[in-house]
């Protein structure tokens, strides 16, 4: 392994421990002894504390990696220790197959999530992501991972009921072991690169699949130019997750309107920077849709049609500069660019007449954009 990896024994495992220190100009790497006067820990507990007082966790207890568990996951993803997995130019930072493996087991992953966790790190690390904006930005961006494929179901990932809850650890793991790659092989911890302001929870793990089997339509994948049975990972900065509900809506277009509104809402991001934005919908919407015969275009078309606000609204609460100018009312502004902006996919459980708009981070729409990689 790396020099940059500490190697602690711990009873008759041998457990890596990290450390990396990183200013503009350079990155650090500190190896430091954890014990004292050579003191080894005398159970799990107190080698999870240590990792606390090293600041290498997301405030969570890890899973301390070993030799072991560390080569599992290589070899799950048949990659070497020093081989490059991403780079990111602009940082001056190379991301080795080594430090995606100690964090995916850091964060729980079983070493058959390996492949997943270094697509969505190609996805986080291409250019067109511009990851520096996204992960230091005081807005708080989540990096959303989107699942697709065969892969998904293979590994259990969740598509249904709870889509962006607890309880799956697929899910919670690959989403964790991103994040903290984040902070620990990227140095973008909260107080230090991170300066969000308020935060979201998302950050802290947001992995889920599409539920294609659910979906009438194309998946998301294969729009974005895969084939079907390709697996691949999508990522998307997400800054809000909107929960929209709509029970008496027998027909596409109040509930449409109301995700619409949503996706505009003056408080968003979207409505000055116009990224994009992904729409999930769950069993019952999905079922209104199918019944009236709309298909994914005509719903993206509504979406764009009605996610808008006037020029004259948006300058009065401030959210675009100018004075009131004659036309203003009959000018208008949209969430998106494009109706293909709007990337509509199945999500979520049968039952329940709840769906979501996920709206993007930046202020610009050349801020950032959605990666689609192959696993």
């Amino acid at each position: 392994m790396q020099d940059n990896h500490l190697l602690v024994r711990f009873r008759d495992t041998v457990v890596y421990m990290v450390q990396e220190k990183a200013t503009c100009e350079q990155r650090e790497i500190e190896r430091e002894n954890i014990m004292e006067n050579n003191r080894t820990p005398q159970d799990a507990a107190e080698l999870i504390e240590a990792y606390y007082q090293k600041g290498w966790t997301d405030g969570f207890p890890i899973v301390p990696p070993s030799e072991q568990s560390v080569s599992a996951m290589l070899a799950a993803a048949g990659l070497q220790p020093d081989q490059v997995v991403a780079d990111i130019p602009t940082r001056n930072i190379v991301i080795t197959a080594d430090r995606v493996a100690l964090n995916g087991v850091m964060a729980g992953c079983l070493p058959e999530y390996m492949p997943v966790v270094v697509s969505a790190v190609k996805g986080m690390c291409h250019p067109e992501f511009s990851y520096h904006g996204m992960a230091t930005s005081t807005g708080g961006a989540a990096l959303a991972i989107i699942v697709n494929g065969p892969i998904a179901d293979r590994l259990g990932i969740n598509s249904g009921e709870n889509l962006f809850g607890p309880g799956c650890r697929a899910n919670m793991t690959i989403g964790r072991a991103l994040r903290l790659l984040m902070m620990n092989s990227l140095n973008t911890r909260p107080g230090g690169l991170d300066r969000s302001t308020i935060g979201n929870p998302a950050k802290i793990s947001f992995c889920f699949a599409e539920n294609e089997k659910q979906s009438p339509w194309q998946p998301l994948h294969v729009e974005r130019g895969f084939g079907r049975e390709d697996s691949t990972t999508t990522v998307f900065a997400c800054e809000d997750i909107i929960q929209v509900y709509n029970q008496l809506a027998q027909s596409p277009e109040p509930f449409l309107e109301g995700m619409a509104d949503a996706m505009a809402n003056m408080g968003s991001m979207n409505i000055v920077s116009q990224q994009d934005v992904v729409v999930v919908l769950a069993g019952e919407h999905v079922r209104v849709m199918v019944k009236a015969g709309w298909d994914k275009q005509m719903v993206k078309q509504h979406l764009f049609d009605h996610a808008r606000r006037s020029v004259a609204e948006l300058k009065r609460v401030k959210r675009i500069p100018g004075e009131l100018q004659p036309g203003d009312e009959a000018s208008w502004r949209h969430a998106v660019q494009q109706p293909d902006d709007i990337h509509v996919l199945c999500g979520g459980g049968a039952v329940g007449t709840f769906s979501a708009c996920l709206l993007s981070w930046g202020g610009s729409r050349s801020a950032t954009s959605m990666v689609t990689t192959k696993i």
